[in-house]
């Protein structure tokens, strides 16, 4: 099941990564503005993303469409795509090698299909609902750390947090002595897919949006991980806040985290 939605996938992901790398320490800064405060959007996110919806369009003009940049388009049908073109603008604008593709398709119930697409390094992580995920097309896992205790995390804080950095700074200052490292790379999505494959332990984050853990998220579980909110709940893709990695991490992430949720 989902083959040709994953073809889909993959194709659309590749086509906005070409146009990315295209772009990519060549960029005009003068194509480059502020959506809001801190908060980029250049000429290669929506190139990237008009290329990808395009791709999508002509395989499956029925689905639904959301985007980063266009945001909300198409029918009335359940099934839609939830589109990052350039997921980690500012590094990318900056010249930092740290970006991705994300494309997924959702349901009512969630994610059926996705891919994270990193093209500097020709990686591609994918996966379907019920059927594993794959890195490069071989089978992937979470990591079998035992817990916490260190443990390699992820985690991201952006400048939109405003006033939630501080529940944030609080959480972070209870995972710090507990783990082996904390790293703070600058792409939700890049860190979920190394979070499904093992590099990563675990991931935190607060204030997400919804195309930046649409397809990661689906990784992770595909790959035996969990995802939830910091309460331990499910509605992490409405509140963005989200816990994720190996079973045994994941728990006392939560554990050490929720009560600094915001």
């Amino acid at each position: 099941m989902f083959e040709t939605e994953s073809a889909a996938c993959i194709q659309a992901a590749q086509a906005g990564g070409q146009v990315l790398l295209r772009h990519f320490r060549q960029l005009d800064l003068a194509t480059v503005s502020e959506k809001t405060k801190n908060d980029l959007v250049s000429a290669a996110d929506r190139e990237s993303e008009a290329v990808i919806k395009a791709a999508l369009a002509a395989r499956f003009p029925q689905y639904r469409f959301l985007g980063e940049e266009t945001g909300a388009s198409g029918g009335g049908g359940e099934l839609r795509w939830i589109v990052d073109p350039l997921d980690g603008t500012l590094n990318f604008v900056q010249g930092f090698p740290h970006w991705c593709v994300s494309v997924a398709l959702w349901d009512a119930e969630g994610a059926l299909a996705g891919c994270v697409l990193d093209p500097l390094r020709q990686d591609l992580f994918t996966a379907a609902r019920g059927q594993g995920a794959s890195w490069n097309g071989k089978p992937m896992a979470v990591s079998g750390r035992p817990g916490l205790d260190g443990a390699f995390i992820t985690t991201g804080f952006a400048w939109q947090l405003g006033e939630r950095f501080a529940s944030f700074n609080q959480a972070l200052c209870k995972v710090f002595p507990r783990a082996m490292a904390i790293r703070r790379n600058g792409s939700a999505a890049l860190d979920l897919a190394h979070t499904a494959c093992g590099i990563f332990d675990g991931y935190f984050e607060l204030g997400l949006k919804p195309w930046d853990i649409a397809a990661g998220t689906l990784l992770v579980q595909e790959a035996g991980g969990v995802v939830t909110d910091w309460q331990g709940g499910a509605g992490w893709m409405a509140s963005g806040n989200l816990a994720a990695g190996n079973p045994a991490v994941q728990r006392d992430l939560v554990e050490t985290i929720a009560p600094h949720s915001a």
